[in-house]
C-alpha cells in the first residue's frame, strides 16, 4: 500500500509536524511505502485568480503534490484546527490541487447529473489538533473544518475517510499528554498493515453496504398488501399472533432480497451506463462502485434463495388453508419476482416488467395473505382488494423507467419507457393513477369491499391529479433520461392510499 502523509500546518516544526513524523515511523514499521508532504515547503499562490482553477497556470510544486496523490493509496492530512477549520494554506492547496480534471470530473449537459469522482480508488484519515476538548468540537460546534474536509472536500473527490483522530486541548497539554499523542499517531501508522481502516469499521461499512444492496425502502409495500389479504381472511387483527402469518411474511422478505440482489447482478450492464441513478432507480450501485464482489453479490442472492425456499416451504405448511393452492401461490410469486431480470423469462426485457412488479407487490403477496390464513382464491374479496393496488404501483414503476431510458435502452432492455418513449411513459403514468383512484372510489361507492374502502380513499383523486401536474411540468421527452427524484416520490407515495386506507379499515 502507497501512503502519502500531507503536513498541513504552515509551519512544519510545530507539533502537527512532530505527529506527521510519528504517523510515518508508524506506518514504516507497518511495512507500507509512505512518502511525506508539507504544504508549507510548496511554493504556489493559494488563490484562485481564474474564473475556473484549471485556466490558471499550475505550479510545479503542485503538479508534483497531484502526482503524489495519484501514486497514494491512502492519504494522511495532519492539520491544526483555527477559527473551527484547517489553516488557510491547506485551505489554498485544496484550492488548486483539487482542481477539475483531477479531483472530479463536470458531466456536460445530457450526460447526467452531478459530477464524477476520479480519486474515488482512495482513502484517507485526518490528524486534527485543537485547542479545546474534543468533545466540545464534535457536540458543541459539529466539527465544522472535519465534515468540510471530509464530505465537501475529499468526499467530492471519491476519497472515502476511514479514521478521524482529534486532539486536544493543545496549549494546555502537559509533556505526558503529547507524549502520548504522538505514540497515538505512531499507532495509527502502524495499523496500516492490516489497512487504512478498522476491522470495526470495516465491519460496518460492509454491512452498510448489504443493506444498501437490499434497498429495504422497497419492501413495506409488499408486506402492507401481504397483511391486507391476511387481514381480509381473518376479519380482525389475529393474524398477529398466527405462526403461519409470521412465516409468510418472512418468505416475503427473503424472496424480496433474493430478487433486489439478483437484480443487481443481472441488470449490471444497465447500472453501468446509468448516470442518473438516484434512490429509486438505477439499482444500488454496489458493483458499479465496487463496493461488493461479484462473488460476493453471487452468495447473497445463494443464500436469500434458499431462506427464501425455507419459510415459503413453512409458510405452505401452517397455512390455514389449501395447501395446493397457498403452494401454487408461493411457487408463482417466486417465479415472477425473479424472473423479472433473471434469465430464462427476463420479464423486464420483453416490455413484461412493470406488470410483473405491479403484479408481485400487489394482488401477488394479497393473495398469498388471504390463503395462509384459511381464505380460498375463489373468493372475490382478495381481487377486488388487489386490483386498485395493482394499478396504483404502475405510474411509480413505469416512471422509474424514465431516469434509465438511455441506458437501459443501450443494453437492451424493453421497458415501457424504452418501447413507447418518454412521453409514452408519462402518459401511461397519468392514466394508471386516475384509473387506480377512479377504481379505488368506484369500490366504495358500490359497496364492494365496504371495512376496506372508506370515504377517505377519495382523497386519492387530488393526488392523482397532482402526479398528473407535475408529470406535464417535469417530464420533458426532448431531455431524454433525467432524474425525476420529486416526481418518484410523490408516485411512490401515492401507492399509501391503496395500502393504509385498507389496512385501517380492516384493522
Amino acid at each position: 500500500m502507497n501512503v502519502l502523509c500531507i503536513l498541513g500546518h504552515p509551519r512544519t516544526e510545530s507539533f502537527c509536524g512532530a505527529l506527521a513524523d510519528a504517523y510515518r515511523e508508524g506506518a514504516e514499521e507497518a511495512g507500507v511505502d509512505v512518502r511525506e508532504l508539507a504544504v508549507a515547503d510548496l511554493e504556489f499562490d493559494p488563490d484562485v485568480h481564474a474564473e475556473s482553477p484549471t485556466d490558471q497556470h499550475l505550479e510545479d510544486d503542485l503538479r508534483a503534490a497531484q502526482r503524489l496523490i495519484g501514486w497514494a493509496d491512502h492519504l494522511a492530512f495532519v492539520y491544526p484546527n483555527w477559527w473551527g477549520t484547517m489553516p488557510a494554506r491547506l485551505k489554498g492547496f485544496f484550492d488548486r490541487v483539487f482542481e477539475p480534471g483531477f479531483a472530479f470530473a463536470e458531466y456536460d449537459e445530457g450526460e447526467g447529473a452531478g459530477h464524477a469522482e476520479l480519486l474515488d480508488d482512495k482513502t484517507a484519515e485526518l490528524i486534527v489538533t485543537m485547542d479545546m476538548p474534543p468533545w466540545v468540537y464534535t457536540y458543541i460546534y459539529r466539527q465544522p473544518g472535519t465534515n468540510a474536509v471530509k464530505r465537501a472536500t475529499l468526499g467530492y473527490a471519491g476519497v472515502r475517510t476511514t479514521r478521524v483522530t482529534e486532539l486536544g486541548p493543545i496549549e494546555s497539554s502537559t509533556l505526558e499528554e503529547r507524549e502520548g499523542w504522538l505514540e497515538q499517531a505512531r499507532e495509527r501508522g502502524r495499523t496500516l498493515v492490516t489497512g487504512p481502516e478498522s476491522r470495526t469499521a470495516r465491519t460496518t461499512r460492509k454491512a452498510k453496504t448489504w443493506l444498501g444492496a437490499l434497498r429495504l425502502q422497497f419492501y413495506p409495500m409488499a408486506w402492507l398488501a401481504y397483511t391486507i389479504g391476511a387481514l381480509a381472511a381473518v376479519g380482525s387483527s389475529d393474524v398477529f399472533s398466527s405462526t403461519a402469518y409470521w412465516l409468510g411474511l418472512g418468505f416475503l422478505c427473503f424472496l424480496e432480497a433474493a430478487t433486489v440482489l439478483s437484480n443487481e447482478h443481472y441488470d449490471y450492464e444497465t447500472d453501468r451506463q446509468n448516470a442518473f441513478a438516484g434512490p429509486f432507480t438505477g439499482g444500488s450501485q454496489v458493483l458499479v462502485d465496487d463496493a461488493l464482489s461479484v462473488r460476493e453479490l453471487r452468495t447473497g442472492i445463494g443464500v436469500t434463495l434458499v431462506l427464501a425456499a425455507v419459510f415459503g416451504a413453512a409458510t405452505v405448511a401452517a397455512s390455514a388453508g389449501s395447501t395446493a393452492a397457498t403452494a401454487s401461490a408461493v411457487a408463482a410469486l417466486a417465479v415472477l419476482a425473479l424472473g423479472y431480470t433473471a434469465p430464462p423469462l427476463e420479464l423486464s426485457y420483453r416490455t413484461l416488467g412493470e406488470v410483473t412488479v405491479a403484479w408481485t407487490h400487489s394482488i401477488g403477496v394479497l393473495l398469498i395473505g388471504f390463503l395462509v390464513l384459511g381464505g380460498t382464491w375463489r373468493e372475490p374479496e382478495p381481487w377486488l382488494l388487489g386490483v386498485p393496488f395493482l394499478v396504483a404501483v404502475l405510474p411509480s414503476i413505469t416512471l422509474a423507467g424514465v431516469p434509465d431510458y438511455a441506458a437501459d435502452r443501450a443494453a437492451g432492455k424493453r421497458t415501457i419507457a424504452v418501447r413507447f418513449g418518454i412521453g409514452g411513459a408519462g402518459a401511461v403514468a397519468m392514466g394508471t393513477s386516475l384509473l387506480a383512484a377512479l377504481t379505488a372510489v368506484g369500490w366504495h361507492l358500490l359497496g364492494l369491499v365496504p371495512d376496506a374502502y372508506g370515504p377517505a380513499i377519495v382523497l386519492s383523486v387530488p393526488h392523482a391529479l397532482g402526479i398528473c401536474w407535475l408529470i406535464r411540468g417535469r417530464l420533458d421527452e426532448a431531455a431524454g433520461a433525467q432524474r425525476i427524484d420529486v416526481l418518484m416520490a410523490v408516485s411512490l407515495g401515492y401507492i399509501a392510499w391503496f395500502a393504509v386506507v385498507p389496512l385501517y379499515g380492516l384493522l
